[in-house]
């Protein structure tokens, strides 16, 4: 963001500046007093086990010029430190990011699908940073609260922007995607993510589409061409859309070759051929690449530039990031986890050649609702195809081991917590075996590597 004078922030958002000099300049908006900066601005939120109100002074010591608040300021405060007042701290920061998006010129793209998000953003945001200033979604800062802060984020100089938009529950989307008012929106997929409170994957694509109906007639629609929803998702808008896929689509891969650190692949279609590099294993992620590629071509990117782009991304930790241990290497995936992406982690393992066996410690998968046990089978069955050992974490994650047995795996192992986990495996993988580790967030599955000796 550049920088603002708290009296244009108390414009932008409604608030009252009930103290503070109007002329004081604000260079961030930040929510968290953890990562509060000199010359911010904190917002002070409510949630359902805190309040940031009774955090302002901290904010306030570590550096923050003003906050922005809905309760009562403390006492004690440095002398000139900010207030704005406003009846809602969330809505004041969702007016503050609609008036500054309203001064940005950027060409916005918007991403949302039921797994591949952040894949799809980071790797969106290397394809366009090939030829033009992008600013993008911090980690997957994608909700009510996050997107506002992601569009904050945006400089004036700024000529694209890659925002991601999450959702777990219906009509959450469509204002976001009026938050951020893209020219390009991307569905990555439609799958089970969140079908606990949606209740059937056609409410989550009903869903999802609602990120294309906010799309410009003038602007684009970027899907996959082989998701059981790509018809219904192109009828929800008025813009053009561009279809990516393996064996049908305007841009398809092809000849796809992959090992622990990296995928070639090749590019085809109507906008030419290219072969292309990806320093992640996966088909899974080839698609997601894909949809990337199709942005930067709608951006007038050339093909060439795409691939070179897409060469040097970097991924956040914990999507499929190999790490080695005394020997044992391991796919690191434990970011997140529904039924279709432990699938695809499995497959890119069944892809891997490796001298020693294939191993993989799974948890468990939330909020799948009633439709848990359809996907834990799935998942276990799976396993039983690739695996050699099967480690599940937790009484729920245990349907996957019972899947598993039924579907032929003889060595399944069932732990109850994370260092369980890590202490069996260290009894015995060996130099040589591969190791997947996969759940959702919650379960916090990376403490298996932080326990393994």
């Amino acid at each position: 963001m550049n920088p603002l004078s708290l009296s244009e922030i108390a414009g932008m958002c409604g608030a009252a500046l009930i103290a503070g000099n109007p002329e004081g300049i604000v260079r961030r908006v930040a929510k968290d007093t953890r990562s509060i900066e000199a010359g911010d601005l904190y917002v002070a939120l409510r949630g359902e086990r805190f309040d940031g109100n009774q955090f302002i002074a901290e904010a306030a010591a570590k550096g923050a010029v003003a906050a922005l608040c809905d309760g009562e300021p403390p006492v004690g405060l440095p002398q000139g430190f900010g207030i704005l007042s406003t009846p809602d701290s969330l809505t004041g920061l969702a007016l503050l990011a609609s008036a500054w998006r309203s001064r940005l010129t950027l060409r916005a793209i918007a991403i949302t699908g039921s797994s591949g998000k952040t894949s799809v953003k980071d790797f969106t945001a290397a394809v366009l940073r090939s030829s033009l200033r992008t600013t993008a979604t911090l980690g997957n800062l994608n909700n009510e609260i996050g997107l506002p802060l992601s569009i904050l984020a945006a400089d004036l100089d700024d000529e694209a922007a890659v925002w991601e938009i999450g959702m777990n529950h219906r009509r959450e989307i469509a204002p976001l995607a009026g938050l951020a008012r893209p020219e390009i929106g991307i569905i990555t997929n439609v799958g089970t993510a969140h079908i606990e409170h949606l209740g059937s994957r056609e409410e989550i694509a009903a869903e999802k589409g609602d990120l294309l109906e906010k799309l410009p007639s003038g602007g684009y629609a970027i899907i996959p061409a082989e998701d059981d929803f790509a018809k219904e998702l192109a009828s929800r808008t008025s813009a053009p859309v561009l279809q990516v896929g393996f064996d049908r689509g305007d841009l398809r891969a092809a000849r796809i070759r992959y090992g622990l650190d990296e995928t070639r692949f090749v590019i085809e279609g109507e906008f030419g051929r290219a072969e292309g590099v990806l320093p992640v294993p996966g088909r899974h992620m080839v698609g997601n690449a894909l949809l990337a590629i199709a942005a930067g071509l709608q951006c007038g990117i050339t093909l060439e530039k795409c691939v070179s782009g897409l060469a040097g991304v970097t991924l956040n930790s914990g999507r499929l990031a190999k790490v080695i241990r005394g020997g044992v290497t391991f796919v690191d995936d434990t970011y997140n986890a529904n039924p279709e992406s432990m699938i695809a982690a499995l497959e890119t393992l069944e892809g891997l050649s490796m001298q020693g066996r294939k191993i993989a410690v799974l948890g468990r998968m939330g909020e799948l609702g009633i439709h848990a046990a359809t996907g834990y089978q799935s998942v276990g069955t799976k396993a039983a195809a690739v695996l050699s050992t099967l480690i599940t974490i937790g009484e729920e994650a245990s349907a996957i081991a019972d899947a598993a047995s039924k579907a032929g795996l003889s060595d399944v192992r069932v732990v109850s917590d994370n260092a369980a986990a890590a202490k069996l495996l260290s009894s015995f993988a060996t130099q040589g075996d591969l190791v997947l580790l996969k759940a959702s967030r919650s379960a916090h599955m990376e403490e298996v590597l932080q326990h393994f000796n």
